[in-house]
C-alpha cells in the first residue's frame, strides 16, 4: 500500500476546482434550483398528507325523453332539453353554501378538514390562521370538490378529496343523496304547481256553472217559465187547433144560417164562435204579449242558457285539463341515477409527489437559466 502523499501540485489543483465549480454553482443557481428542490423534496416526501379521491357518476334523466321522435327529439339533440338544465341545478346545488352548511352540520366538515393530522399547509385554515370564517371554508371546500359534465353523454362524475378514504366517501355518499333530494323537490314543486293551476281553473269553472245554473233557475221560478221556445211551440200548436176549431164553427154557423136563419143552435154557435176566438187572442198574449209573453222572456232566457252552456264547456275543458295536468305531472317526472357509486379509495392518488418534486425542478431550471440570460445581457450592456 502506498503511503505517500500526493504531489504539491495535485494538493493545489484539487481547492482550485471547487472554487471554480463553487464560482459555477453561484447564489443564484442555489436559490432558483437547489433550495426549492431541497424543500420540495422535504415536502412532499416527509410532510405532505396523502389525500385520497372518491368519485362518483350519475346522470339526471326524464321518462320524456326516451318517448319523444321528430321535432321534439331534434331540439332535444340540438340543446334544448330540461334535463340538461336540471342537471346544471343539481351542480350548483352541489357547490353552493347550502350544500357546504348541510355538510358541516351533518359530517363535521370543518373538524375533518382541521385535523391535526393533515400537514399544515394543506390543514383548514392552513396558511390563513386569521381567516377560519365560513367564507373561507367554502373557498377550501371548492378546491375539494369538482363537478365534471360530459355535454356528449350527460353524464355527471363527482369527486371529492379527502384526508381519509372514509372522508371522501362520506362526503360523495351525502352530495349524491342531497342531490337526489333536490330532484325529489323539483318534482314535488313543478307536479304541484301544475295540478294546483288546473284544479284553479276547475274551481273557478264550477263556480261559474253553480252561479250560471242558479240564475237560469231563478228566472224559471221568477217568471214562471221553463223554456220558453218549447213552451211557444206548445203555444202555437195549441192556437193552431184553436183556429181550426174556429174555422170549423165560423163555417158550421154560416151554414145553418143560411139554411135555417131561425134555427135555434145558431146561439150556440155564435157563443162557441166567440169562445174560441178569445182563446186565441189570450193564447196569442201568453206567446206574443209585451210584458209578460213567452216572446218578451224569450231573449233573457236565452241569454242564461248561453251562459250555462258555456260555464258547463269550461267546466269540462278545465277537468279534462287537469286529468291531462296529473298525467303529465306523472310522466314528466325527473331522477338522479347512479351509474357508479363513491368509491372507497385504497390508496392516496395525490399529492403526485415524483411528479412535483420533477416540476419544481424544472422551472427552478427554466427560472435560473432566464435570471442569467438577463444577469449576462446586463453585465454585456455595462461592459
Amino acid at each position: 500500500m502506498d503511503s505517500n502523499p500526493p504531489p504539491v501540485g495535485l494538493q493545489q489543483a484539487r481547492p482550485t476546482r471547487l472554487r471554480r465549480l463553487a464560482k459555477r454553482l453561484d447564489v443564484k443557481f442555489i436559490l432558483a434550483v437547489v433550495a426549492p428542490t431541497l424543500l420540495a423534496c422535504g415536502y412532499y416526501g416527509a410532510i405532505a398528507s396523502d389525500v385520497y379521491i372518491s368519485e362518483s357518476r350519475f346522470v339526471v334523466r326524464n321518462p320524456q325523453r326516451a318517448t319523444q321522435t321528430g321535432l321534439g327529439a331534434l331540439l332535444q339533440g340540438t340543446g334544448f332539453s330540461r334535463s340538461q338544465d336540471d342537471t346544471y341545478s343539481v351542480h350548483d346545488f352541489v357547490l353552493s353554501r347550502d350544500a357546504l352548511q348541510e355538510l358541516d352540520s351533518k359530517l363535521k366538515l370543518r373538524d375533518a378538514y382541521s385535523s391535526d393530522k393533515i400537514d399544515y399547509i394543506n390543514r383548514f385554515p392552513g396558511l390563513q390562521q386569521w381567516d377560519a370564517s365560513f367564507e373561507a371554508l367554502y373557498r377550501y371546500y371548492l378546491k375539494h370538490v369538482e363537478v365534471v359534465y360530459d355535454t356528449v353523454s350527460s353524464i355527471s362524475v363527482l369527486r371529492v378529496r379527502g384526508y381519509t378514504a372514509d372522508d371522501a366517501q362520506r362526503i360523495n355518499e351525502m352530495l349524491l343523496e342531497m342531490g337526489e333530494r333536490l330532484v325529489n323537490n323539483m318534482n314535488s314543486r313543478s307536479r304541484r304547481d301544475l295540478i294546483q293551476v288546473a284544479e284553479q281553473e276547475v274551481k273557478l269553472a264550477e263556480e261559474r256553472s253553480k252561479s250560471a245554473a242558479a240564475l237560469l233557475s231563478a228566472f224559471r221560478s221568477d217568471r214562471s217559465v221553463f223554456d220558453p221556445d218549447r213552451q211557444s211551440a206548445l203555444q202555437l200548436q195549441a192556437v193552431a187547433r184553436l183556429r181550426e176549431e174556429l174555422l170549423g164553427a165560423e163555417t158550421q154557423l154560416d151554414q145553418v144560417r143560411k139554411v135555417s136563419p131561425n134555427n135555434p143552435q145558431i146561439g150556440s154557435l155564435e157563443s162557441r164562435v166567440q169562445g174560441l176566438r178569445k182563446a186565441i187572442t189570450e193564447e196569442n198574449a201568453r206567446v206574443l204579449g209585451k210584458g209578460s209573453g213567452l216572446s218578451a222572456k224569450s231573449p233573457v232566457f236565452d241569454r242564461l242558457t248561453l251562459e250555462k252552456t258555456f260555464a258547463d264547456r269550461q267546466l269540462g275543458g278545465a277537468l279534462a285539463a287537469l286529468d291531462t295536468a296529473r298525467s303529465e305531472a306523472t310522466r314528466k317526472q325527473l331522477y338522479l341515477e347512479r351509474l357508479v357509486q363513491p368509491n372507497l379509495p385504497d390508496n392516496a392518488l395525490e399529492p403526485r409527489r415524483l411528479r412535483s418534486i420533477l416540476t419544481v425542478l424544472v422551472v427552478g431550471l427554466v427560472l435560473w437559466g432566464v435570471v442569467s440570460l438577463v444577469a449576462a445581457s446586463v453585465r454585456e450592456h455595462t461592459d
